[in-house]
């Protein structure tokens, strides 16, 4: 006989069920500000080029050109609701399933549920706003704190990160890790400045140690050259309209002012793809039904992507993303 536990949830039943609370309570939050829930496909012809993510891929075989065809797990909805909008769809938003090929650990299981949304006529800082509102909504938490990328980097390492060069990046990475022996041959400046932020910067944000106690932080105005598909600030060229969420140590979400430019976006994309190459990565398809739909027009707006995982595990007190979910990926 079998003795194996392996086929029992991850989380238990009770957690389950508050979480089922949770997410009730998020479409209640939306549809009270008459935001539009929407569905969108979760596989798709073309994928993410950015370097650090990597998608799952499937075979469809039934195609009508009867040619078999490599399909891609969504890494997140933000194409297609972008083509949702540049159809006149409005406000909107989705709770879906995500997927990225990277580690399993605390706080990342390859499959897991987001949530996105977006909103015409705002910009980073009007989203981050409503981004405030639903997490003093849902965790009972404090406004949250704003700084800038560049200012928490001198106020935490003493550096600033528009102005260091790739060596001097290198010696301060090597200074708090002096055993990592890709840091001497990295060529990429982003690389060493996401180490710094990640490793040293991240575990503090919002925390105050005089009475040791946190608040939510938002860090917005990131380096141009990590811009993603946020606009770059037209004003002050090595900023982009991007922002990140921090809670407890934890990253909550990824926003942006949106990028309308279809030219821009895919010179982005085949950077992306040739930045893979260098580094002997595949290059991955790009997606031109979002550059297509951007050729039509994306509305002036901010979107956002929420980790809802790492969002109720910050509700309920939970160490681990297998505590807050059915089945993690040892037990899929």
């Amino acid at each position: 006989m079998n003795n194996s536990t392996s086929w029992q949830p991850s989380s238990n039943i009770e957690t389950l069920k508050q979480r089922a609370a949770f997410i009730s309570d998020i479409r209640h939050f939306f549809a009270s500000r008459h935001v539009v829930e929407v569905e969108t496909p979760l596989l798709s012809q073309g994928t993410v080029t950015d370097v650090h993510l990597d998608a799952f891929n499937t075979n469809f075989e039934h195609d009508t050109s009867g040619e078999n065809k490599t399909l891609y797990l969504q890494t997140s909805p933000e194409f297609a609701m972008k083509r949702l909008l540049c159809a006149g769809s409005g406000p909107i938003f989705q709770i879906s399933k995500a997927f990225r090929n990277e580690t399993a650990g605390r706080f990342h299981n390859p499959e897991f549920t987001m949530l996105e949304w977006y909103r015409p006529d705002f910009d980073e800082h009007q989203l981050m706003d409503e981004l405030d509102d639903l997490l003093q909504h849902l965790l009972n938490c404090e406004r949250g704190l704003r700084v800038n990328y560049q200012q928490v980097f001198i106020e935490t390492l003493g550096i600033d990160p528009m102005q260091e060069s790739l060596e001097e990046l290198k010696v301060v990475v090597l200074s708090h890790s002096p055993n990592d022996d890709w840091v001497e041959a990295e060529t990429n400046k982003d690389t060493l400045l996401q180490w710094l932020f990640s490793i040293l910067i991240e575990p503090t944000l919002g925390f105050d140690p005089k009475s040791k106690s946190w608040q939510p932080c938002f860090v917005y105005d990131f380096p141009s050259s990590q811009a993603a598909l946020a606009k770059v600030n037209s004003e002050n060229e090595q900023v982009s309209h991007r922002f990140e969420l921090y809670f407890k140590g934890v990253e909550l979400a990824n926003g942006y002012f949106e990028l309308q430019s279809e030219v821009e976006q895919l010179q982005r994309f085949e950077k992306d793809n040739q930045q893979r190459l260098s580094i002997n990565k595949a290059a991955k398809p790009i997606d031109h039904n979002l550059i297509d739909a951007l050729t039509v027009g994306l509305p002036s707006c901010a979107g956002v992507a929420v980790g809802i995982d790492r969002l109720f595990m910050l509700k309920v007190g939970a160490k681990s993303i297998a505590d807050v979910i059915s089945f993690d990926v040892s037990r899929c």
